[in-house]
């Protein structure tokens, strides 16, 4: 076991934190790709635009990660910052709704590069079922909880209409999926060990609108 994965287990982080890891990777992975091997806080804070002491603290959560007056081996923390976020194991996943968002989120090649893997996706509308994105064909959302029981789904994602994603949720904690990533407009019910991501776009984008309104009125001050 990693030090990062058991620094993990003794101590609940934050989510702030957490959610802070993806961007960090992102940076890292930019920094394997130039063929650079080591950083500074002081260099990815430039990078990154946020402060060094952030960037400290939040390793240290972990470990720290670092050597004074090394700095970070890029390598070695991208592994383990991969380990900590899960990406050192494979995860399985299907998407219920084979709509615009759903087809393109099937079609993302990125995912399997980090270690998720597209296994199926359904849909009610027959104009749908039977189509395919890259291998995979739609089945009919009644073929779902069968699928779902032969196999090893570790993740559902749902692009589908408020009201049908709670009874498509209800069918999926049934069939023992922990995870579900929900970009539906609704708050799901699960039971507590069912984790949910929710991705509620338009919220997204009043956030986005609140945030260019202060500014424009700040302009006008």
């Amino acid at each position: 076991m990693g030090k990062g994965e058991s620094l993990v287990e003794e101590k609940e982080i934050s989510q702030a934190v957490i959610s802070r890891l993806p961007r960090y990777l992102r940076y890292l992975d930019d920094l394997k790709n130039e063929g650079i091997e080591r950083i500074s806080s002081k260099e990815l804070s430039n990078r990154m635009h946020v402060t060094a002491s952030q960037i400290r603290q939040d390793f240290n959560n972990f470990g720290g990660f670092g050597q004074q007056g090394y700095g970070y081996n890029v390598n070695y923390l991208y592994n383990e910052i991969s380990k900590i976020l899960g990406l050192n194991k494979t995860h399985n996943f299907i998407i219920v709704g084979a709509g615009n968002l759903g087809r393109a989120l099937g079609g993302y090649l990125n995912f399997e590069r980090r270690g998720f893997y597209f296994l199926g996706m359904f849909d009610i509308n027959p104009e749908r079922v039977g189509t395919k994105i890259r291998d995979v064909s739609v089945m009919h959302v009644d073929e779902l909880q069968d699928f779902v029981k032969k196999n090893n789904v570790d993740i559902a994602v749902l692009t589908l209409p408020k009201n049908s994603a709670v009874e498509v949720a209800d069918v999926l904690v049934s069939c023992g999926v922990k995870a579900i990533w929900n970009f539906a407009h609704v708050d799901l019910n699960v039971p507590e060990d069912v984790i949910v991501e929710n991705v509620h776009l338009s919220d997204s984008l009043m956030k986005l609108s609140y945030n260019l309104n202060c500014h424009e009125i700040l302009k006008e001050d």
